[in-house]
């Protein structure tokens, strides 16, 4: 019997366990039983013709079974298997007013009141006024002043990082305040931009801070990262992250990845001297709307606080040049269990861009790479959407109609549209009897992408009428009942 490990992400296709016990000689037998006892796990590990999805990995104990036998993998009792997905959660989408380049020619010193200030550091041997003078000669940049970037700001710029940049196009909003402690109740309908330099530059005005108030693309990001030595990614969003890889590993720019989802968490450094990167560990992004983000899936408010640190001491160990860094180790984080474990990561020489033959030698089109086009761009309608008010229209007039809410249960108890039917997505595909499908259904969850799966669901299984609220009970507040709650 092996023990495999399910994270977050996926436990509500397994009904909801953490973790399960299964027989089975190699991985593919022990996988096998693990999809058999959960179909629905099926489609989330594997593609149509068999094979493992790219952006799953899989442990054993803290090996890839990639660099092993792969499926053929042998299993014995004590073993256990930790299936790794790619997660989103971070801070906002990456976001350029000039940068001023590092005057290399000026000599650094520490004035009287910084060495008041940086004391603590500076009568440590692995410091001391060597290390801290390395500090204030750093650049760092952070990608993103969200929930990674509060606590990453803060706490770099107490350090005494020399100039830290901040990318960041997004305003403060009330729901942000849960865990982006770099922000206050003072600050919502801010610049995020405008509020994290007010606070990082009360913590430590000796600190040069520079701000990137716009959208990280493949037009501006070269641009924008060259100038700094150490870039720290605090995205949530896919296309964002495989930018911010790919600009690092043609720069030649240490890379310090964090990444959150609700009560877990990753951390290591890619692109540093020959370690791998993270198309190493996730060659391809996972489907639209797969992956939910923050926004969707949910995060406790002190688990960025907990990875922004891990992410900002391996970036003063970076600078400082001291103990071990995250280079070819994944770190990961169970705030429920309150454990940490640590898998192996390798460079892979056939990574397309940091590899030992790169075909990537410029940057892409990652919206499209990700599969997100723009459609503000194509002006492309989205198929089977309707609007809030046509729905409420559609029940003042006592139309034949079952509004489905897809969403989980505990968001049910939080906000509910009168009339409305809860069949949490995860659950969707065995109660499938309980819908006519011959009947008018609209799916609905907290803002469009849970319930336009579901549409896309219930169109496979036969159901011919089906539509997908648009903008879900947020755009419902919005437009139609603005006493039901948002969240």
């Amino acid at each position: 019997m092996a023990r495999i490990l399910i994270p977050t992400a996926l436990r509500q296709f397994a009904d909801k366990q953490d973790s399960v016990q299964l027989p089975g000689k190699t991985v593919g037998e022990v996988l096998g039983e693990l999809t058999s006892r959960f179909p629905n796990l099926r489609k989330q590990l594997y593609t149509d013709e068999g094979k493992l999805r790219s952006f799953v990995n899989v442990y054993l104990n803290d090996e890839d079974i990639r660099y092993l036998n792969k499926d053929a993998t042998p299993v014995n009792d004590p073993d256990t298997l930790s299936i790794v997905p790619s997660i989103a959660g971070g801070a906002t989408e990456a976001p350029p007013a000039p940068s001023s380049a590092p005057d290399e020619a000026a000599d650094v010193s520490l004035s009287k009141d910084e060495i008041l200030r940086y004391s603590r550091h500076l009568i440590m041997p692995e410091v001391g006024m060597e290390g801290q003078l390395k500090l204030k000669k750093a650049s760092v940049l952070l990608v993103g002043a969200g929930g990674l970037g509060a606590p990453l700001g803060l706490y770099l710029a107490a350090a005494g990082v020399g100039r830290i940049g901040i990318v960041d196009f997004d305003v403060v909003d009330f729901t942000n305040l849960q865990r982006q402690v770099i922000h206050g109740t003072k600050d919502v309908g801010r610049k995020k931009l405008d509020s994290a330099i007010e606070s990082m530059t009360d913590i430590n005005p000796f600190v040069k801070l520079e701000r990137y108030e716009t959208a990280l693309t493949s037009e501006n990001a070269l641009e924008i990262l060259k100038n700094y030595d150490i870039i720290v990614d605090g995205t949530d969003n896919f296309p964002t992250r495989y930018l911010v890889n790919d600009a690092c590993v043609l720069l030649g720019k240490p890379n310090v990845y964090g990444s959150i989802f609700r009560f877990e968490g990753q951390a290591t450094v890619f692109a540093y001297e020959g370690g791998p990167c993270y198309r190493c560990l996730y060659p391809e992004p996972p489907p639209p709307g797969l992956v939910p983000s923050c926004a969707e899936g949910g995060v406790l408010g002190i688990l960025p606080g907990t990875l922004g640190l891990i992410q900002a001491t391996e970036t003063v160990k970076l600078i400082l040049g001291i103990g071990e860094p995250l280079v070819g180790r994944l770190l990961l984080y169970d705030a429920l269990g309150m454990r940490f474990r640590e898998l192996k990561l390798r460079r892979n020489p056939e990574c397309p861009v940091c590899g030992d033959h790169p075909t990537i030698k410029q940057l892409i089109d990652y919206q499209e790479f990700c599969g997100m086009p723009n459609r503000e761009q194509t002006h492309e309608p989205v198929s089977g959407d309707i609007e809030p008010t046509e729905v409420k229209a559609k029940q003042d007039r006592g139309d034949d109609f079952v509004l489905v809410d897809v969403r989980e249960p505990h968001e049910y108890q939080i906000a509910r549209i009168p009339g409305s039917r809860l069949i949490p997505l995860g659950e969707l595909p065995k109660r499938l009897n309980e819908l006519d499908p011959n009947a008018e259904i609209v799916a609905h969850c907290k803002s469009g992408m849970r319930s336009a799966k579901a549409v896309d669901l219930l169109k496979q299984n036969g159901f011919k009428h089906v539509r997908n609220m648009k903008g879900g009970i947020l755009a419902w507040s919005d437009k139609v009942d603005p006493t039901v709650a948002k969240y």
